[in-house]
């Protein structure tokens, strides 16, 4: 039987909910999925064909020592050119250079840069940071509060990114539009997650409220232009989630998800066999 190895991380050593129904569709095709931690030094991934990134959520405070693992893989998916510029979520200039619709963004290396949006309330994160971790919404007023917390992600060596928050989200929810193979395969609704202070066990995210959603024409639109836009791309990515807010005049991007995003494969059953389908074809 032909194997693949699924990148992990040590607090989710057997991968996250999305994985047993991938590696039950990949046992289908004949190809077993392998759960092995990214930086355990006694895992070799290039033994195997190809290496899927899946829940390697730790990545953000050590980010160097994934890159470095990540361009030693032989057989990569998303490659690690992709992971290098979707891990740091600066990206974002690169999307609204292109014309995508994004979340207007600044950035802030000392409390003195600090730029606060003309916004009833806006929203401080860590610019390489993953599951809504770091992040904090502060009120228009709560300048001090917010500078502050630019100061503690700067003294963890970190660039803080400033965003208005999108108050129609507290209504209509965010939108994931998850793409496979660069054929969209399904989307969810996430519910605010700024409000939400309940971590998961490992403390590596936030908890979310998840259900189904359809995409509108306008969504499918931005997602399609955010994808076209991603630099050095040859062909369709393996898999992606565009996460989209509605504003008025139309929904924006706030993240374009091509490293270790959650696919939500629960949500949407045939996904997993069009992941395991896409998986098959790359090994071939």
């Amino acid at each position: 039987m032909r194997q693949i190895a699924i990148a992990t991380c040590a607090s989710y050593p057997h991968a996250d909910d999305d994985q047993p129904l991938l590696r039950s569709a990949l046992l289908e095709l004949g190809i077993e999925g392998v759960p092995l931690v990214w930086d355990d030094p006694a895992n070799n991934f290039n033994d195997f064909e190809l290496t899927v990134i899946r829940s390697t959520w730790d990545y953000t405070s050590k980010r160097g020592s994934f890159l470095d693992w990540a361009r030693g893989i032989e057989h990569l998916e998303n490659p690690a050119s992709i992971v290098e510029w979707n891990t740091d979520k600066r990206y974002i200039d690169d999307l609204a250079e292109a014309g995508v619709p994004v979340v207007p963004t600044t950035y802030a290396t000392t409390p003195d840069e600090l730029e606060v949006p003309d916004a009833a309330r806006f929203v401080v994160k860590p610019s390489i940071g993953a599951g809504s971790m770091g992040a904090k919404r502060f009120a228009a007023d709560e300048v001090t509060a917010a500078r502050q917390h630019v100061a503690e992600l700067a003294n963890d060596n970190k660039v803080a990114m400033v965003q208005p928050y999108l108050d129609l989200v507290d209504d209509q929810h965010e939108t994931g539009v998850v793409v496979i193979d660069g054929t969209v395969s399904h989307a969810i609704s996430k519910g605010p997650m700024l409000g939400v202070t309940e971590t998961d066990r490992s403390g590596l995210f936030l908890a979310e409220m998840i259900g189904s959603r359809t995409p509108t024409d306008e969504e499918l639109e931005v997602v399609d232009h955010a994808l076209r836009s991603v630099p050095g791309t040859s062909g369709p990515l393996l898999y992606a989630r565009v996460d989209l807010l509605p504003t008025p005049t139309g929904p924006v991007v706030i993240e374009l998800e091509l490293t270790e995003p959650s696919l939500f494969l629960t949500t949407a059953r045939p996904a997993a066999s069009r992941l395991a389908a896409a998986l098959a074809a790359r090994l071939d």
